[in-house]
């Protein structure tokens, strides 16, 4: 089964829809188009990711290469993102060709006899993605004198392994005792406390958003807010989190 999201953000989108069902019929694979409405305004290219993962099913494969990968990484450094965050797109399953170049999946559609569609935003500068494929990462490989690419999803790869590794070393601490976490290894303490928000919240914290919770848990301040309208607060020496919002736990 294909799926095809419509953000409707595009004039060109019905079109696009259109020719995806098409290309899914020539090669005999079933389609489904899902159409989701995604309003202009900030951060378009973030919501109009969060709006295709809610419509897709859990586990859908999708199409990221290795220069999707790169473009990642770089980003996530731009926000300060920790070893968590430049791992990047994890391999495996949902991501079935992480390990191939984007001008590989260009040749391959050649050879299958498939147009690619082209997606017209890419070409916009005001998403900060594009400046990163079309002008960052040409003059890395311009200093460097090489290319930067294989590079970046080494990182990506070694980032992910440390990752993997400081989970298994912080799965028995409670993410919620602050004295447990005080007494721990800041790398450990701030990995719980990560995988206990993420799994709360289904989405994990910034780097920023981390460094405020933990004051919280050394006493720094009694309580602090998150993205997501969360809160966490201090309290008999326990983290608790609510939701602003409503206010349940």
């Amino acid at each position: 089964m294909a799926h095809h999201v419509d953000h409707g953000i595009r004039a060109s989108s019905s079109a696009e829809a259109r020719r995806a069902a098409s290309i899914a019929e020539s090669i005999g694979v079933a389609f489904e188009l899902h159409e989701v409405t995604v309003e202009p305004g900030p951060n378009l290219e973030a919501r109009a990711r969060e709006a295709r993962r809610a419509a897709i099913p859990a586990g859908s494969m999708t199409g990221h290469t290795a220069d999707d990968q790169a473009e990642t990484v770089l980003l996530r450094l731009l926000r300060g993102s920790g070893p968590t965050g430049l791992a990047a797109m994890r391999p495996g399953h949902e991501h079935p060709i992480l390990d191939l170049r984007r001008t590989e999946t260009v040749e391959l559609c050649r050879r299958a006899g498939v147009e690619p569609i082209i997606d017209e935003s890419n070409s916009d500068p005001a998403i900060r993605r594009n400046r990163v494929r079309s002008e960052l990462i040409p003059l890395l490989a311009e200093i460097s004198g090489r290319d930067p690419v294989p590079l970046l999803v080494r990182t990506a790869t070694l980032s992910g392994s440390e990752g993997d590794l400081l989970d298994r070393l912080s799965a028995d601490l409670d993410p919620t005792d602050c004295r447990a976490l005080r007494g721990a290894e800041p790398a450990l303490a701030r990995r719980a406390v990560r995988r206990w928000i993420s799994e709360a919240t289904g989405y994990p914290p910034s780097a920023g958003a981390l460094e405020r919770v933990m004051g919280v848990v050394d006493s720094d301040s009694t309580a602090c807010e998150i993205s997501g309208g969360i809160r966490i607060a201090r309290s008999g020496g326990r983290l608790r989190l609510t939701s602003v919002q409503t206010g349940n736990e």
